[in-house]
């Protein structure tokens, strides 16, 4: 890896971590709704992303798939939001966000995958 792509993902990450805290803004409040919607988005986003970008445009791939991706996603925030849910007694919510971020997420990836693909 050279130099610049280290710069390419860190330009990316600084770009989706800021867009993943104007989502957050917006949609702040009860449920994690926020954090649902940046992991799945950013599932679809990188699954269409690693099937479109080729190892000829690695730099836009560096860029947008850990750059960007890798800001705008936070599995931390998921745990730690789940784990708040959990602590409240709210098991119910806290095992539901687990188990709708990951059918999600893993269904966003496949039809990012498919619609790159065409």
């Amino acid at each position: 890896m050279e130099w610049k792509h280290f710069v390419l993902i860190g330009f990316g990450g600084g770009l989706g971590s800021a867009f993943r805290a104007y989502v957050a803004h917006v949609l702040r409040g009860g449920f994690p709704w926020w954090t649902f919607l940046v992991n799945v988005a950013g599932c679809f986003l990188i699954g269409f992303l690693m099937r479109e970008l080729d190892e000829e445009r690695i730099g836009l791939r560096f860029f947008l798939v850990t750059g960007f991706c890798g800001g705008f996603t936070t599995f931390s925030a998921f745990g730690s939001e789940t784990m708040e849910l959990l602590r409240a007694g709210e098991f119910g919510a806290g095992l539901g966000n687990v188990a709708l971020t990951l059918a999600c997420c893993l269904a966003a990836v496949a039809a990012g995958h498919e619609l790159a693909k065409g």
